[in-house]
């Protein structure tokens, strides 16, 4: 029974850590689809300045054009998965044109992923300011 444990919590660790690698690339590429599918509908989406948005502003936000991702670095990445959630953390690094200036960004990432059915979907997400 254990080994059975252990198999599911290995292939939900690999599964979120896809999961989280593809939330960065559909965010440098401002991908709707993408990111409302790993996007659970409950979403809190929270920016290091308070803004706060739910799933539907926040796949709008992340994808109107305004802002373009030249780069996004999950930096020192651990997850911790608990049940059916994952407690994700990294240290955000970015350079992102917007207003027509360059500009980068860093930042302390808490992101929480829960298992829903066979997927895992990005439950809420918040920002500290580096």
């Amino acid at each position: 029974m254990t080994l059975n444990r252990d198999h599911a919590a290995t292939t939900d660790h690999e599964a979120v850590a896809r999961n989280v690698e593809a939330f960065r690339l559909a965010q440098i590429a401002a991908d709707p689809k993408a990111l409302s599918a790993l996007c659970a509908d409950d979403l809190s989406y929270s920016h290091s300045n308070g803004f706060l948005e739910d799933r539907a502003a926040f796949v709008a936000n992340a994808t109107d054009g305004k802002t373009e991702f030249l780069s996004i670095t999950y930096k020192d990445p651990t997850i911790k998965i608990v049940g059916s959630a994952a407690i994700v953390r990294f240290h955000w690094q970015a350079e992102m044109m917007t207003g027509g200036q360059k500009v980068a960004n860093s930042l302390h990432i808490l992101m929480n992923w829960q298992k829903q059915g066979d997927d895992w979907k990005l439950l809420s997400r918040s920002a500290t300011k580096l």
